[in-house]
């Protein structure tokens, strides 16, 4: 009798066990075929043929899933071409990490539910039509998210300062391409682990925040093509591991901050098509030897060429045209084997002006 209750007691529990996983796959299954209702192109019939009912959600693609709970982990739909919107019922993928679904044409706004997954980590809806803000409350609820790219959308308004200090693992941050305007937020200083931000491509203006320089983890700088103004914080200099540096066309002014020198690991630094004024350092390249992109074509740089350009062994790209240089062009150059293009043009230089592409 006693063997008879443990194994009935056992059994019921693995019943209840399994009820209890059926109940949650059926919640992830419900938010998955609500987005497939939304979806009004799917060319490939991906979708159509595979997001069925009569198959657990774990074998379809773009799923994966815990191999314990059976939950729903990770979706990623990119480069499906799907046309539609996002269902709201994606935010009930109350496991979801990661969320990929880029390059594709959802339109519409991004749904706030999906600002609600505590555990998501990776957001990934670049390349698409998604339109609207910037949500300015609930993505604090997102403390474990690592990376956000909403890149080339039509996302417009004010970025909310108050949500980057809700973001304390943030590495990565891409917003190119979209249409957000006012100040960048100096709170962004607060989301510690950043190594990539991309706010390039917008219509932001003022001043580039000093506190930016506080983020001593950034390895990617973007913040060209917007409408900002006044100089380039000496703060940048802080950023030790900096490797790209891109700042074109944004109406800064003023000269390259002395700082900027202390950058030894930068490989391209494009300050190109703005209105900075001053000459170049002789000992550029001895203060930044792996550059390999010098973009500063459109200023109002005097004075000549440096010299010791050709110690940047790995320089691939020279980009100096229409400036108020002088003088001569350096024999030199003619050592940097690595080097590609070379534009000159359209300055005060001795002799003939040059624009060409090296073999």
């Amino acid at each position: 009798m006693e063997r008879s209750a443990i194994f009935y007691f056992h059994y019921l529990h693995i019943s209840l066990v399994i009820a209890a996983a059926n109940n949650i796959n059926t919640t992830d299954q419900q938010a998955l075929l609500a987005l497939k209702a939304r979806i009004t192109s799917d060319p490939s019939n991906l979708l159509a043929k595979n997001w069925t009912s009569i198959t657990s959600v774990c074998s379809w693609i773009g799923i994966t899933c815990d191999v314990s709970t059976h939950r729903v982990t990770a979706l990623n739909i990119s480069y499906f071409g799907l046309t539609g919107t996002i269902s709201s019922q994606v935010g009930n993928l109350s496991s979801l990490q990661t969320l990929d679904l880029s390059h594709n044409q959802f339109s519409g706004t991004i749904p706030s539910s999906i600002f609600s997954i505590s555990t998501l980590k990776i957001l990934i809806l670049g390349d698409n039509q998604l339109s609207g803000s910037f949500p300015s409350f609930i993505i604090s609820n997102m403390s474990s998210i690592r990376a956000i790219d909403c890149n080339y959308n039509s996302l417009s308004g004010e970025l909310p300062a108050n949500i980057f200090s809700y973001l304390p693992f943030l590495k990565s941050l891409a917003l190119s391409a979209n249409n957000f305007h006012g100040q960048i937020p100096s709170t962004l200083s607060n989301c510690k682990q950043l190594q990539m931000l991309s706010l390039s491509i917008n219509d932001f203006t003022g001043a580039i925040p000093k506190e930016i320089g506080n983020l001593t983890k950034l390895t990617e700088l973007y913040l060209g093509y917007n409408k900002l103004q006044g100089e380039i914080p000496q703060d940048l200099g802080n950023l030790a591991e900096l490797e790209w540096l891109s700042l074109p066309q944004s109406f800064l002014t003023g000269t390259i901050p002395s700082s900027i020198f202390n950058l030894t690991s930068l490989l391209e630094l494009d300050f190109s098509n703005n209105s900075l004024t001053g000459s170049f350092r002789d000992d550029l390249c001895q203060r930044i030897p792996l550059l390999q992109r010098f973009y500063m074509t459109n200023n109002h740089f005097t004075g000549s060429i440096p010299h010791n350009l050709w110690q940047c062994k790995d320089l691939s790209v020279v980009s100096l045209s229409l400036n108020q240089l002088t003088g001569s062009i350096p024999r030199d150059i003619g050592n940097l084997t690595s080097l590609k293009k070379l534009y000159l043009s359209f300055n005060n230089l001795i002799g003939t002006y040059l624009e060409t592409t090296l073999q």
